[in-house]
């Protein structure tokens, strides 16, 4: 079982979402610390702070020396495919292998047309993520990766140094049966549950599994992982018992994410309640 934490960089300050991620950090109750990739607040006020999910990212890498991150999930219409490979693998090394690379289709309307970034129809955006897939996986682990689409263009293109991780773990996010589901099959080592429901976890698990199969893959080499809202009424006594129950059904990793406004003496106090109860 692991436990993860989510801080999402907005409506909160970067003094503030640093000192979460050290908390975790010196907690090795924490497996993993993840942030967002959104440039408006969405929840709340949107036209609130929002800082920049990478450039947090590498600050929390090297203010951290042991638990993991990553970023749940990048949307790939925001930065080119090759472009992010190459990120990843920077993040990666300067992390010291601790990074892990999330991905999804994008779905965020305003910030996309505020930036005058094309996000596309439903189809086109998983066209799109498909082709993304195909040139991210090939760029970290491949020599030279030449490629030509209908979104990206590729020719001889390198991806120099990678990181220390071979393969790169790569999260999807997502429940889309015919699509999200199959490209965590194909391309994933991780698979996120946005919101969980009991039933909902077991219907798209089951459809996974046909994935895996259509695609020769061991859907027990895939973890899966979901999120525990922490408001600010949440007590560690519900916190502790969805992560028990999420486990009992075959959750690998519950991440708390915790919703704005974010209060250091609630990350603090919750995360003293589960050392003394997983430590």
């Amino acid at each position: 079982m692991e436990i993860g934490i989510k801080v999402a960089p907005h409506h909160v300050e970067w003094k503030s979402l640093l000192a979460a991620a050290e908390i975790a950090d010196q907690a090795d109750v924490f497996h993993q610390f993840w942030n967002f990739d959104h440039f408006y607040p969405i929840k709340g006020a949107t036209d609130g702070p929002c800082l920049e999910a990478w450039v947090t990212l590498t600050g929390i890498a090297q203010a951290t020396h042991r638990i993991r991150i990553g970023c749940m999930v990048n949307g790939v219409h925001y930065r080119h495919p090759a472009v992010l490979a190459n990120m990843a693998s920077a993040l990666d090394i300067v992390s010291q292998g601790r990074f892990e690379l999330g991905l999804g289709a994008g779905w965020n309307e305003l910030e996309s047309g505020a930036y005058g970034i094309e996000l596309g129809s439903l189809k086109e955006r998983f066209d799109r993520f498909d082709e993304a897939l195909i040139v991210i996986s090939s760029l970290l682990a491949e020599e030279n990766t030449s490629f030509s689409g209908q979104y990206y263009s590729l020719q001889d293109a390198r991806n120099e140094p990678k990181g220390p991780q071979q393969p790169l773990p790569i999260c999807i996010g997502g429940t889309g049966e015919k699509r999200t589901l199959r490209s965590v099959a194909r391309h994933a080592s991780h698979w996120n549950l946005p919101m969980f429901e009991d039933q909902l976890f077991k219907q798209k698990y089951e459809i996974l599994k046909i994935h895996c199969e259509n695609a020769g893959a061991n859907i027990k080499d895939i973890k899966v992982s979901t999120h525990v809202f922490v408001e600010e009424e949440t007590t560690s006594s519900s916190v502790i018992s969805q992560i028990l129950h999420q486990n009992q059904l075959g959750i690998h990793q519950s991440i708390l994410y915790f919703q704005p406004p974010i209060q250091m003496r609630q990350v603090e106090q919750l995360t003293n309640a589960l050392m003394d109860e997983f430590h």
